[in-house]
C-alpha cells in the first residue's frame, strides 16, 4: 500500500471510531476509480457501515466528510457521490512523489513485509524422473516459480522445493528399460517391460552407459537393475534440472522420496499414527481413519501384502516439511490429483496441524492451439511437446507469460501463433515494447536531473501512470497473499497501456520546455523501473532494444 492510501485508510479509521465508535479495520477499503472524474481514490465505507450504525449510506458519507476534510493530508477536494461513495481528489504533487520513491528504491521497489517472515514451503513440478517435462509441468513450473518470486518480494521466508518421486515400481521399470536399451546396443534381444519406458531419451541413456561402462553388465545379474535404475534416474534428473533452468525455474531444495524410506521417516510416521490411535486393522491391512477429518472414506496405509500405498510416504514427506520449521505448506498438483487433496489434508490435521496449514492449488489442463486446431504432438519427434521444445518455438518469455496470465484453476488454450507474433497483439511483446521504447527515448534524451517535486505532470494520462505506479507495492502484496501471479500480468498490461497512450499523446523531449521535459523523463524512468520489476516477478525479460 502506498503512502497516500495509508494516509486515507488511517484517516477513515480515525473518523469512524470518533463518530460511530467502530474499530473494525476490515471495513475500510480504498480503490482507484476507473473514471478519474470520480477522483483519484474512492471508498465505499459508508455503504459498509450502513447496517452497523443503522443510517443511510449518504447520511453517513456526509457526516464523515467534514471530519475527513480536517484529517486527510494533501487533497484538492473530497466529495460525496452517488449512493454514498466518498471520492478523494489529491494534489498532483503528492501523486508525483512516487517518482522519487521508485528512483531511490530501484530494483527493490515493490518489496513489502506483508509476509512477516512466515516460513512457507512451495512444492511444485515434482515430476517422476523417468522422462521429459511436458506442457502440464510447464504451467505448474511457471506458476510455482512466480508464486515464489512474489512471496520472497513480500517478505515471506519461502523455500522452493522439488519432491523427487524416485521410489516404487516406476523406478524399477525405468531400470529395466534402461538396461534393455543398454543390452540392445550390444545386439542383445532384451525386451522393454510392457509398462516400461520406450522414449528416445531412455534409448540415449542406454547408449551412453554402454559406451561408458562397456559390456560388463551383460553377464552380471546381481545389482544390475539397481545400477541402471540409479543411473537412469541421475541422467533423467540432470535433464529435468537443465530444462527447468532454461525455463528460468530454479529450486532451493530437492527432496528424494527414497531418502524418506532410507532414513526411516516413512516407518516412523506410520508408527506415530498407530501410537496416536489414528489407524485400525481390517482384512490384514492397516487403515487411516481419514473420515474423522472430512475424507469421504478411510484410506489404506499398508496393504495386506505388506506394501505401502502412495499415502504413507506422502504423509512422511509433509511431516518432514513441518519438522524443518515451515508453518505453511503449498502444493501445486495436476487436475488428476484433485481427489487426493481431502485425504492429504485429513492426515495433516490428524497429526495435529491446522486445517489451512496445507493448501493445494490445482493446475488445470492446457491445450496447444495453432490456427484454431489443437496441436498434440511435436512435429520433430512425433511425441508429446516438451518444455524445451515449446521454449525453442515461441521463446521463454512467451512460454512463461502465457502460462501465468490466466488463473491456474481454469483451462488454458495456449495459442502458438499468437505467442510467436512480434506485434502488439502478443501481450508479451506489447509489454516488452513499452520498456524498450522508454529505453530508446532515454538514450536520446538530455541528462535527467532529480527534482523535489514534479508539479508540471498534470495531464490525465500522466496522472494515470503515477497512480498505477503507486499501486505496485500493494498489487505485489495482494498477488503474493492470493498466490495469483496473473494479477501481475494484468498490472503489466495496464501500465504498458498507460505508457503507450501517454507516448502517443504528448511530446516528451521538448527543447523549448526543458523543465517539463525533465519531469517527464523522471516519469519515464519510474515507469521503466516499475515495468522491469513487474516483469521480473513473472520471470520475463525487460529488453532495452527490440
Amino acid at each position: 500500500m502506498n503512502k497516500i492510501e495509508n494516509n486515507l485508510i488511517s484517516s477513515i479509521k480515525d473518523v469512524i471510531k470518533e463518530l460511530y465508535n467502530v474499530e473494525d479495520s476490515s471495513l475500510v477499503m480504498i480503490e482507484i476509480p476507473k473514471d478519474n472524474t470520480n477522483g483519484d481514490y474512492s471508498t465505499n465505507i459508508a455503504m459498509r457501515l450502513a447496517k452497523v450504525v443503522r443510517k443511510a449510506p449518504v447520511i453517513i458519507a456526509k457526516e464523515m466528510l467534514e471530519k475527513l476534510e480536517e484529517t486527510v493530508e494533501d487533497y484538492e477536494k473530497i466529495e460525496v457521490a452517488g449512493p454514498g461513495f466518498i471520492n478523494f481528489f489529491m494534489k498532483n504533487t503528492v501523486l508525483a512523489d512516487i517518482i522519487n520513491v521508485v528512483l531511490d528504491k530501484k530494483e527493490t521497489y515493490g518489496e513489502n513485509n506483508s509476509g512477516d517472515n512466515l516460513p512457507i514451503l512451495i512444492e511444485y513440478v515434482s515430476a517422476n524422473p523417468t522422462g521429459d517435462l511436458h506442457l502440464g509441468h510447464a504451467r505448474g513450473a511457471a506458476w510455482g516459480d512466480c508464486i515464489s518470486r512474489l512471496l520472497i518480494k513480500s517478505g515471506y521466508d519461502c523455500l522452493r522445493e522439488y519432491y523427487i518421486n524416485d521410489a516404487g515400481a516406476q523406478m524399477i521399470n525405468l531400470g529395466k528399460s534402461v538396461y534393455a536399451r543398454y543390452a540392445q546396443y550390444f545386439g542383445k534381444e532384451v525386451e522393454i517391460p510392457e509398462d516400461g519406458y520406450f522414449g528416445d531419451d531412455v534409448k540415449e541413456i542406454g547408449k551412453e552407459l554402454a559406451i561408458e561402462y562397456g559390456d560388463v553388465w551383460l553377464n552380471q545379474e546381481e545389482g544390475r537393475i539397481e545400477f541402471f535404475k540409479e543411473k537412469g534416474k541421475e541422467k533423467e534428473l540432470d535433464k529435468i534440472k537443465r530444462d527447468l533452468k532454461y525455463y528460468r525455474c530454479e529450486f532451493d531444495s530437492w527432496v528424494s522420496e527414497q531418502s524418506l524410506y532410507d532414513n526411516g521417516s516413512v516407518k516412523k510416521s506410520i508408527q506415530k499414527m498407530i501410537d496416536m490411535g489414528l489407524t485400525f486393522e481390517e482384512d490384514g491391512a492397516l487403515w487411516f481413519k481419514s473420515t474423522k477429518w472430512g475424507d469421504d472414506k478411510d484410506r489404506v496405509l499398508v496393504k495386506s501384502d505388506g506394501s505401502l500405498t502412495y499415502l504413507a510416504p506422502d504423509i512422511a514427506n509433509h511431516l518432514n516439511k513441518f519438522d524443518r520449521g515451515y508453518k505453511k505448506l503449498v502444493n501445486l498438483w495436476g487436475a488428476d490429483h484433485h481427489g487426493y487433496i481431502a485425504r492429504m489434508k485429513a492426515a495433516i490435521q490428524a497429526m495435529g496441524y491446522g486445517e489451512n496449514d496445507l493448501e493445494v492449488d490445482i493446475i488445470q489442463m492446457v491445450r496447444l492451439v495453432e490456427d484454431g486446431v489443437e496441436v498434440k504432438m511435436s512435429k520433430r519427434t512425433g511425441n508429446a511437446i516438451t518444455i524445451r521444445e515449446l521454449c525453442d518455438d515461441v521463446g521463454v518469455d512467451s512460454a512463461r507469460y502465457f502460462f501465468v496470465s490466466r488463473a491456474v484453476d481454469s483451462h488454458l488454450d495456449f495459442d502458438l501463433g499468437l505467442a510467436r507474433k512480434k506485434t502488439n497483439e502478443n501481450p508479451v511483446y506489447y509489454a516488452q515494447y513499452a520498456h524498450a521504447r522508454i529505453c530508446s527515448i532515454l538514450r536520446q534524451a538530455p541528462k535527467f536531473i532529480k527534482e523535489e517535486n514534479y508539479d508540471l505532470l498534470v495531464s490525465d494520462k500522466e496522472i494515470d501512470i503515477l497512480k498505477h505506479i503507486g499501486e505496485f507495492t500493494s498489487v505485489v502484496a495482494d498477488a503474493a497473499y492470493t498466490r495469483s501471479p496473473n494479477k501481475i500480468c494484468n498490472y503489466v498490461q495496464k501500465l504498458a497501456g498507460y505508457f503507450h497512450s501517454f507516448y502517443g499523446a504528448y511530446k516528451i523531449i521538448d527543447e523549448d520546455n526543458r523543465e517539463l521535459t525533465n519531469q517527464r523523463l523522471g516519469l519515464l524512468l519510474a515507469t521503466k523501473q516499475t515495468l522491469a520489476n513487474a516483469l521480473d516477478l513473472i520471470g520475463i525479460s525487460a529488453p532495452e532494444k527490440m
